[in-house]
């Protein structure tokens, strides 16, 4: 392989493997939107799959820094997960990486399938034009095992769909903030 070629595919990843990735065109400024990632009070309002409300939520928000988050579940059951960020360039760019955890911040595997990725490295985008943003999230395990990176891909689908009802939700709110 030559050193041109060599970096096209991480280690851990081969040429079939696919990302996670969802973009959103949002109605507010690039600003607000990146406050809403970047600011623990903001997030807790939105972050989370639909009737899932955050209790804990704790945020560092700097390279190597962690937010350590506990979601309530409709039907009671509390999860803990957790963001270590790596890259932090207001109001472009953060990226984290994303796992389940207990709640002293300790990852653990996921509760509905312990064959889940345990880390996920996610790079968030955001791009204004004129007063409207566009947010695109990827995602990547990292080191899956092949096990892992095959479940990981057959719930592509169902990633895009929570997903975007969590940006459903990041939009009401912003109209919250940002009326029109």
């Amino acid at each position: 392989m030559s050193a041109t070629n060599r970096n096209l595919y991480p280690p851990h990843f081969g040429p079939d493997h696919r990302d996670f990735m969802i973009t959103r065109t949002l109605d507010a400024p690039r600003e607000l939107v990146f406050s809403a990632w970047s600011d623990p009070n903001r997030l807790r309002r939105w972050w989370g799959p639909k009737g899932c409300t955050i209790g804990f939520c704790n945020m560092d928000l700097r390279p190597g820094g962690q937010l350590l988050y506990s979601l309530r579940m409709p039907d009671g059951q509390e999860m803990w997960g957790k963001f270590v960020y790596r890259e932090i360039l207001p109001p472009d760019r953060l990226v984290f990486v994303n796992s389940f955890s207990d709640p002293h911040g300790n990852v653990t595997r996921a509760p509905f399938n312990p064959k889940w990725p345990l880390e996920i490295l996610m790079t968030l985008t955001l791009g204004q034009q004129f007063n409207l943003t566009t947010l695109s999230l990827i995602g990547q395990p990292l080191n899956p095992t092949a096990e892992e990176l095959e479940l990981f891909e057959s719930m592509l689908d169902s990633l895009h769909e929570g997903f975007s009802a969590t940006f459903d939700q990041l939009q009401a709110y912003l109209k919250t903030l940002h009326p029109q």
